[in-house]
Order: C-alpha cells, then structure tokens, then sequence
C-alpha cells in the first residue's frame, strides 16, 4: 500500500543554490518562521511511499508567498566592545550596555568602549556618539 507524505519548508529563492529551513508539519508554521526569516517562498515536499517504506517520488513545489506586514518581533541585540584591549560582550538592554562599558572604563584607565546594534534587517552597525546620546 502507497502513501503520500508531506512537509514544508521555508525558503529564499527558487534557485538549485538556496537556503531552506525547516521541516516544518504545517503550512502555517512553515510561512510564520518563512517571514520572521524575511524568506518570500514556501517549498512543499511530497514523498510518495512504497510498501517497503521506500521512497517511489519526490515532489517540489514552490509556492511563492505574498508580501506582507514586517516581522512583528524585531530581535535588537547590542554589542559593547573595548576599542583598546578587544573585549567584548553582548546585551539585550541599553543600560546593561552602558553599565558594562562604565565597569571597563573605569577598570582600565584610557579605554574606549564601542558601542554596535545588530538586528538581522540590517545587520551590525556601530552607533556614533552613543555616549552623548545618553546623556
């Protein structure tokens, strides 16, 4: 007796070379991580099965999903890093940040802490001045 099986996957592009994450059960858990992943397809595996559990036909199909709103939770992580020694560590406050780079500081006289954002929209980028902005 013959089976078919099915499971999602997110994915970048149509392209042989492309990122695909997952498997996913559902169609809806497949497109929710497809857009928190900025991903624009779907791709739907179909295994046709045999009587001895062995793999008859493989289906590809893409589905293409249609834009819509921007991922809801934007995950901010900042980065602190000492200018002179290298240091580093990673915070999800401001304040976690600024007390970080206050204890270094004062810990090592004429050290400069650097402060960076990363969010997977734009990737890592130092903030200028962030010192003053805080003030």
């Amino acid at each position: 007796m013959t089976y078919k099986e099915t499971f999602w996957m997110a994915c970048d592009s149509t392209e042989q070379l492309r990122a695909e994450y997952g498997p996913f059960h559902t169609r809806a858990e497949a497109e929710l991580e497809a857009r928190k992943l900025g991903f624009g397809f779907l791709l739907r595996y179909e295994h046709v099965i045999g009587d001895n559990d062995d793999i008859k036909e493989v289906r590809c199909i893409f589905i293409e999903l249609p834009p819509g709103p921007a991922p809801v939770r934007m995950i901010r992580r900042l980065h602190t890093r000492c200018a002179t020694c290298g240091e580093s560590a990673v915070h999800l406050e401001p304040w976690q940040a600024e007390v970080w780079a206050d204890i270094h500081e004062f810990e090592h006289a004429r050290h400069r802490v650097r402060l960076f954002e990363q969010t997977r929209a734009e990737g890592l980028r130092e903030i200028d001045d962030w010192r003053d902005a805080c003030a």
